[in-house]
């Protein structure tokens, strides 16, 4: 009798040890979630997918993470008199809120072209400051291909605004001469010059030229020297193929608060909380130019007959229709109410199963 109950207290021991093992081996070998989804693939990975992370090294059992939210690196290469200062400055405020850092690029007397050498720096300091990151960059400087100068791996995120062209002459004109409200006592280039626009026009002076307004199609066409001939074809064309294909995000002066909206979306590390905070606050008009005069329509007329204006606005139409194309993709066709999103389903072979040995 004694013996049998020892037998069976030592089968009962046994099987302890048994389940303690198997308990171990199961925690060490899957995650939480995935004990709670064994049998269903797409489940586990519908949990444990996430888009701001990307698991790599995965013979590692460690599983490493890159969390690419800390590593961003955003630069805005604004063009002049688009709205960038009121941009900017909303960036300003949100940096220590959401705890990312701003840094405006100064280069050498407003130049808009880096010297070779020292677009090779600039790179790689962008990419290898990683106490400044996430970072967002700023300054009046053309388009710069991060991957032609040997980073391909991590290229930056562009952003930039395109404003009417005849707007931002007409702006640029008149700021020349009287300033704005943002540095009122600044004495600027042309100050104390009357003469209006349309007069300017009238007499064919150099201030009032078309090729005045080849600013924005070089800035999204980069350092390539036909880049900065106004009325050539190809730079047009590039600064099209880099708008779409470079930028992560361009909008329109005239939509401000739409571009706003779009980037705390989609781009929440650095815009949360800002669209609040933009039409709330003073930012949105933190720049006026004074004493701006809008321009007669026969002045109009002539400015739009010139090549220059129709390929400059040939570019700010092609970027009007891309940020309402981006827009609109931002929300399902069922109502604005509904935004969509994405997730992984039907992934073959079944983790799970493969590391049991099973297909």
């Amino acid at each position: 009798m004694l013996t049998t109950k020892y037998f069976f207290l030592l089968i009962l021991i046994a099987a302890g040890l048994v389940f303690i093992v198997l308990f171990h081996w199961f925690a060490s070998n899957y995650a939480p979630d995935e004990l709670r989804t064994i049998g269903n693939s797409d489940r586990m990975f519908r949990n444990s997918a996430r888009h701001w992370e990307t698991m790599i090294n995965q013979e590692d059992p460690a599983l490493k993470t890159i969390n690419f939210d800390e590593q961003l690196v955003v630069i805005y290469n604004r063009v002049p008199k688009t709205g960038s200062t009121s941009f900017v400055n909303l960036t300003y405020d949100l940096c220590r809120r959401n705890a990312f850092h701003v840094l405006h690029i100064n280069i050498t007397a407003n130049m808009h072209v880096m010297s070779l050498p020292n677009q090779l720096r600039f790179v790689r300091n962008v990419t290898a400051w990683d106490a400044m990151k996430p970072a967002f960059y700023h300054g009046h400087l053309a388009y710069l291909n991060f991957a032609k100068l040997g980073v391909p791996a991590a290229r930056p995120l562009y952003l930039n605004l395109v404003r009417k062209p005849l707007d931002r002459l007409v702006s640029y004109y008149y700021f020349l001469r009287y300033g704005d409200d943002y540095r009122p006592h600044l004495v600027r280039h042309r100050a104390g010059d009357t003469m209006t626009f349309d007069e300017c026009v009238a007499r064919q002076k150099p201030d009032c030229d078309p090729a005045n307004m080849w600013l924005q199609i070089p800035f999204f066409c980069g350092h390539a020297a036909e880049c900065w001939k106004p009325g050539s074809t190809w730079a047009l064309e590039q600064a099209k193929r880099n708008l779409v294909n470079e930028y992560f995000l361009v909008g329109v002066t005239e939509e401000m608060d739409e571009f706003i909206e779009l980037l705390e979306v989609a781009l929440p590390r650095f815009f949360k909380g800002a669209t609040d905070y933009f039409r709330k606050s003073s930012k949105s008009h933190l720049r006026r130019t004074k004493s701006k005069v809008d321009p007669q329509p026969e002045t109009i007329n002539q400015i739009q007959k010139s090549s220059i204006w129709q390929m400059e606005n040939e570019l700010y139409e092609f970027a009007l229709e891309q940020f309402h194309f981006m827009q609109k993709k931002l929300r399902t066709p069922s109502g604005k109410s509904s935004m969509q999103d994405f997730f992984y389903e039907k992934i073959k072979p079944n983790q799970i199963a493969a590391s049991a040995g099973r297909i």
